[in-house]
């Protein structure tokens, strides 16, 4: 396969995907993700659709965060309902560590909400990874921080979504010489949460590579 020409591609995304401007930080996240994907290259389906998950996981960013969890009273019932009532919410609003610690208590192998489990094992990464249990498979449960680490946020991104580690369901289930899932693909780290936001995302980032190549 020969080198991407990555001129053409960030000239492909730029206005379709970051509003006609791209950061540094947005170009060093994704010249690292083009990077590991270029040492071993793959069906270019499957980087666009890491890439759009990267994009819609990150903020736009397309570099390593940590989950906020500043939620206001509305946008507690609106993200957490299972785990706020309005009054629970009102009491929680805009308390990130609180907020974490009763939203993933009891599950994902995190501790009860006194642990704060929910806090030291909250979302981190490309690709937001939660939960004691999904650290762990990474080795990295005694150091959480360490998914924030580029390469090791990247080697977390590949692992999960080509061979299924974050919900059982791979990016082979979704691409594949006979067709192309770009809605679908959102089940293998979200259910149907912004599946179709994403597979738009993930068709712009896919005619970038193609235009690229």
């Amino acid at each position: 396969m020969k080198l991407m020409d990555h001129e053409k591609f960030f000239s492909a995304v730029r206005a379709p995907l970051f509003g006609g401007r791209l950061s540094i930080t947005q170009v060093n996240g994704t010249e690292a993700i083009l990077a590991a994907w270029l040492a071993e290259p793959f069906d270019p389906r499957w980087l666009a659709y890491m890439l759009a998950t990267v994009y819609h996981e990150t903020g736009k960013t397309m570099c390593a965060i940590s989950e906020s969890l500043s939620y206001s009273a509305a946008g507690l019932q609106a993200t957490f309902p299972k785990y706020f009532n309005m009054e629970q919410a009102a009491v929680y609003s805009r308390q990130p560590r609180r907020i974490a610690n009763r939203a993933y208590a009891n599950r994902m192998g995190n501790g009860d909400e006194a642990s704060d489990d929910g806090w030291r094992y909250r979302g981190r990464g490309l690709v937001q990874i939660t939960g004691r249990d999904n650290y762990a498979k990474y080795g990295i449960s005694d150091n959480p921080d360490r998914a924030l680490d580029n390469d090791k946020a990247i080697e977390i991104l590949f692992n999960g979504m080509i061979n299924g580690r974050f919900t059982g369901r791979k990016l082979a289930d979704y691409f594949s010489a006979t067709g192309s899932d770009w809605i679908g693909a959102r089940r293998i780290i979200n259910g149907t949460d912004r599946a179709i936001d994403i597979a738009g995302f993930a068709k712009k980032f896919a005619a970038a590579i193609e235009r690229a190549r």
